[in-house]
């Protein structure tokens, strides 16, 4: 998972290239580089690091054309060496990559074997070889002939030198082509030109694109033009700045009221839910396909069709899905969520459900993303832009999302609306914001316990992944080992690590087995064990006298109760990371689209 950029503008290539390449930070931060065309020559800039430190190398230099990268490593450490770009044995041609190219093990081989030398560990540097084998005075042409021999998945920019434009391919790995009166961008995401290009295209899997000043073409693997209406982009500056607040996480915590009003905004009234996916009363079965938070929001999609639509529900891994020979077919509905689009496992698994003959549907937060493109029908969550690494409001938009589906799924079946839910919904954004208010009484819970090395988090019922969830957080962003356990199953073997130095956060919220959750504090307490409690108000005197702290949410009723729980989780595993100094939107080894297997 890596960020690209290309860009050709008069002289301000590479300032708008580096700060395009600060909003892709979030796709990889393990080194940085940068080819540009300058005096018709080729030169690369490239280290360990972050984008600030090659911006601070680069200094005040100037170009027309350069292609930069953000790196997350996948294929050799992040060093100098294999810092992206990289180029040929003769230094004329500079490439740029997000992906795996699976084979390239057998291509270093066969390059070698003609006399190719290699300078790096990465699987990227073959491409640069073939680029190099093929050319004969065009990049473009040889780009063509370079990608029919790459396996894999890849977004490819590359420059040569002479030529005054840049050449790109795609497939599998997003890649966005944005139009400015001025300059002309390539990039791994739209937010690295907002505010710079008026419109843009999303390239489609198999084609290559070539950018020149105030020119671009698009041809398909036949050779043959594509044309394709550039779109206006709907994103703005506002959306991908952090707006006072000290990091992107924070921020996008703060603005869940207003992203549960954009899921269920036109979807809902006092008529029920209207999504427009077709035929839902032949569906017999779900089954969703997700992976890290997406998949914890596929585990409460469960409790949710299952309890409104009374509809059987499968929840897979998709990183597992196409590899265990799943049993899908006409009758079934396979539901991929990913906040990007662009999960190259959930991909491959809504592919493998349609070769299988099932219908699919895709909960995705990016418009335009592999998946919106790849399923049947869908529900797009205009959550807007979430930056930080560790998901915060897709989560719970794509918790609302499921909800929608439930419901509408319900009414196809049955006719019946569901009134009572949808009025939970109305009240949903304010009861978030009230939750948020109590992020000052959370900071000083950190506080108390930044200093554990593990954590605890249970839950019962549609709010067993909310634990799952909470405990992820903790993990990504302050490197705090945690792990999330359905409440009863503590007694099957987590029980045996309470003491004083393993806090357990427990999600107490009062439903239907809110008694057995007190219990299981009570097991806890027993042992010595530091409880946390996430309760409604007002908490009962057992719960009172158990629990060391508790962060009190609004009550709503139980179908609704992991978005609003949620929050104080994330608030805490925020404020625990910055205490500790980390950086909560650059937590390390980690990257936001992972867009390879």
């Amino acid at each position: 998972m890596c960020g690209i950029i290309g860009c050709i503008s008069e002289s301000e290539a590479a300032k708008l290239g580096i700060d395009g390449l600060k909003r892709l930070e979030y796709r990889g931060y393990d080194s940085a580089g940068i080819a540009m065309v300058e005096g018709g020559k080729v030169n690369i800039i490239k280290d360990k690091g972050r984008v600030s430190a090659l911006e601070r190398k680069l200094g005040s230099r100037r170009c027309d054309i350069a292609i930069l990268h953000t790196r997350w490593a996948t294929h050799g450490e992040p060093n100098g060496a294999n810092a992206h770009p990289h180029a040929d044995c003769k230094g004329k041609i500079a490439v740029v990559h997000n992906g795996i190219i699976e084979n390239h093990t057998a291509l270093r081989k066969m390059l070698e074997t003609e006399g190719h030398v290699f300078r790096s560990e990465t699987d990227t540097e073959v491409i640069a070889h073939l680029l190099e084998k093929f050319y004969a005075g065009s990049i473009t042409e040889s780009m063509r002939e370079t990608v029919t021999l790459l396996e894999g998945a890849y977004a490819i920019a590359a420059i040569a030198e002479g030529e005054q434009c840049i050449a790109a391919a795609s497939r599998g790995s997003p890649l966005v082509l944005g139009v400015g009166k001025d300059c002309m961008f390539l990039a791994s995401d739209t937010a690295a030109f907002v505010g710079r290009a008026e419109k843009a295209i999303r390239l489609d899997d198999n084609e290559i694109v070539e950018i020149r000043k105030g020119f671009y073409s698009i041809t398909n693997a036949r050779n043959e033009n594509v044309e394709r209406g550039a779109e206006a982009i709907a994103m703005t500056l506002k959306q991908i700045e952090r707006g006072g607040f000290k990091h992107f996480m924070l921020k996008e915590i703060w603005e869940q009221p207003e992203a549960i009003r954009n899921v269920l905004r036109g979807r809902v009234s006092g008529e029920g839910v209207k999504i427009s996916i077709d035929d839902l009363r032949s569906v017999k079965r779900v089954v969703i396909t997700a992976c890290g938070t997406s998949w914890h929001s596929a585990l409460i999609g469960k409790y949710l069709l299952e309890g409104i639509a009374n509809i059987p529900v499968e929840v897979d891994y998709a990183s597992e899905f196409r590899y265990r020979g799943p049993i899908v077919g006409p009758d079934d509905l396979t539901v991929a969520i990913s906040q990007s689009g662009e999960t190259a496992d959930t991909l491959a698994a809504i592919r493998e459900a349609k070769n299988r003959g099932a219908r699919t549907l895709g909960i995705v937060n990016v418009v335009g993303s592999a998946i919106s493109r790849e399923v049947d029908s869908g529900i797009y969550l205009h959550a807007g832009p979430e930056i930080g690494v560790a998901s915060t409001k897709a989560f719970t938009a794509q918790v609302a999302a499921l909800c929608l589906l439930a419901l509408s799924m319900k009414q196809s079946r049955t006719g019946s609306v569901d009134r009572r839910i949808i009025s939970g919904l109305a009240e949903l954004p304010d009861k978030i914001a009230e939750a948020l208010n109590g992020s000052a009484d959370i900071e000083k819970v950190a506080a108390e316990f930044a200093g554990h090395r593990n954590f605890l988090y249970l839950g019962r019922g549609i709010n067993y992944p909310v634990a799952l969830e909470g405990a992820l957080k903790l993990k990504e962003i302050s490197y705090i080992h945690a792990e999330g356990y359905p409440a009863a199953e503590m007694k099957h073997g987590p029980i045996a690590l309470i003491d004083r130095d393993m806090p357990v956060l427990f999600i107490a919220t009062e439903n239907c087995s809110f008694s057995k959750i007190l219990n299981n504090m009570e097991e806890v307490h027993a042992r010595g064990g530091r409880i946390i409690a996430v309760a409604n108000e007002p908490a009962p005197e057992q719960l009172r006298r158990l629990a060391e702290h508790v962060i009190y949410v609004p009550k709503t009723i139980d179908e609704l109760s992991p978005i609003v729980n949620v929050v104080p989780l994330q608030l805490l595993a925020y404020h625990i990371a910055n205490l500790k100094g980390i950086d909560c939107d650059h937590p390390k080894n980690l990257a936001k689209a992972v867009c390879v297997e």
